[in-house]
């Protein structure tokens, strides 16, 4: 009976924890603690059994915390699985793709102490473990360990995000979009291993500021070892004059929240990449012959919420002290880009959104991109089912370019999308 009552408890955990939010409709937890008091014979193990079960709630995961509260670990999973079609100038069918485009697992918790903070997530899927240029794989995507002595500041040692730009930043399970604009892809920051620094100011009520740094290896993750003595500096800062958005709002796309207020946020940030040895700084392809370059990143952005409505805009660009040419035939994009996207949301649940990016590449090397301008406009619907946790999207892009040479005169010109987000 007492074994049969362990396994009764464990089954019905679940349902009791997702439900502890009160006017449900269902039992809290001090409820069934209570029944269980009056009720069952062994409760006391029941009890210690109950309480020791790991906590489950949709988008936030699995948390495991003993009684002593010496560790914490949340385990988190999410795919997102997606079709897409490429057409032409005349609307012929030029590409059909279909993939699991992400599939990450995710560890986030504490040990020892809540200052002690660590944060470990892999990718499984093809998109994620390419080979890099140097042969090694990209399986581990984030792992870092911070000290946070108090929640306005915490510095960090491992590999995870630069934080370069908002786009960059956002989170791929938390975008309007099936995923993020060809400006970001081109400019945008990436992951990287060295130290990390975090200062935040303020609440969502009254003026707040963040200001991010971080000194890392310049070459991109899992990269390992460089030979060249580079290093990659960054710096930004995010000012919020009607504060703070909720839940992170400024890396979540839309406004799922619903602010009550209007919120805004104005971030801007700078990298000095010294002695690069890839075309786009942490990514792309490596220079042949050890050929490095100093690369300079800038990044604006905008966010701005309320009730229901959301509009961002990013402008990011590249430069480099020396030539954009390198000897071999290579080039590095050197230029600029902007991204603007809005949408709205009807009833918590349905979502439109619009967003035109226009890439902008320098004079210098128009020639070898094929283009004067690139544009690309895309409207967006999403589905939420449960927040960013579980939620269909489908979009619709359209691109133009100006200035095309003639190979690229046959370039696609729509593309459609499709794709369902699940995650715990």
């Amino acid at each position: 009976m007492k074994h049969l009552a362990l396994l009764i408890v464990a089954l019905a955990l679940p349902s009791v924890l997702f439900a502890q939010k009160s006017g449900n409709g269902h039992r809290t937890l001090d409820e069934v603690e209570s029944f269980i008091a009056d009720s069952l014979d062994n409760r006391e193990e029941i009890l210690q059994t109950l309480r020791n079960l790991p906590n489950i709630e949709i988008g936030k995961g699995v948390t495991f915390r003993p009684k002593n509260d010496s560790y914490e670990m949340t385990l988190r999973f999410r795919m997102q699985n997606m079709v897409g079609l490429s057409f032409g100038k005349d609307f012929s069918l030029t590409e059909a793709e279909a993939q699991i485009k992400r599939l990450r697992l995710r560890f986030d918790g504490y040990i020892f102490s809540p200052k002690f903070i660590y944060s470990i997530q892999l990718g499984f899927s093809s998109y994620d473990t390419e080979m890099i240029p140097n042969g090694n794989m990209n399986l581990i995507r984030d792992a870092i360990v911070y000290y946070m002595p108090n929640s306005s500041w915490n510095i960090g040692f491992g590999q995870t995000k630069v934080k370069t730009n908002r786009a960059r930043i956002n989170s791929s399970s938390a975008l309007q979009f099936v995923d993020r604009s060809i400006v970001n892809s081109e400019f945008g920051g990436d992951r990287d291993m060295g130290f990390f620094g975090e200062y935040y100011y303020g609440d969502y009520d009254s003026f707040a500021l963040a200001a991010k740094a971080s000194v890392t290896l310049g070459e991109g993750r899992n990269w390992n070892t460089s030979s060249v003595g580079g290093f990659a500096y960054t710096g930004r800062l995010e000012l919020y004059p009607l504060g703070r958005l909720h839940g992170k709002g400024e890396y979540i796309e839309g406004d799922i929240d619903w602010e009550e207020t209007p919120k805004l946020m104005i971030g801007t940030g700078y990298t000095f990449n010294n002695k690069a040895q890839r075309t786009q700084g942490w990514k792309g392809s490596v220079f042949t012959g050890g050929e490095t370059r100093d690369i300079c990143s800038y990044y604006a952005d905008i966010v701005m919420k309320y009730r229901g409505f959301a509009f961002a805009a990013d402008y990011l660009g590249r430069y480099t002290p020396q030539s954009a040419l390198l000897s071999d035939g290579q080039h590095i994009y050197t230029g600029s880009g902007l991204n603007v996207q809005a949408s709205y949301m009807f009833g918590r649940k349905w979502e439109v959104a619009v967003r035109n990016s226009t890439m902008f590449p320098d004079r210098e090397i128009r020639s070898f991109e094929g283009y004067g301008r690139w544009n690309q406009s895309t409207l967006g619907v999403t589905r939420y089912i449960i927040g960013h946790s579980l939620k269909i999207q489908l979009d619709v892009s359209y691109n133009h370019m100006s200035d095309i040479i003639p190979a690229m005169a046959g370039y696609d010109r729509w593309g459609i999308r499709f794709q369902v987000e699940l995650g715990l």
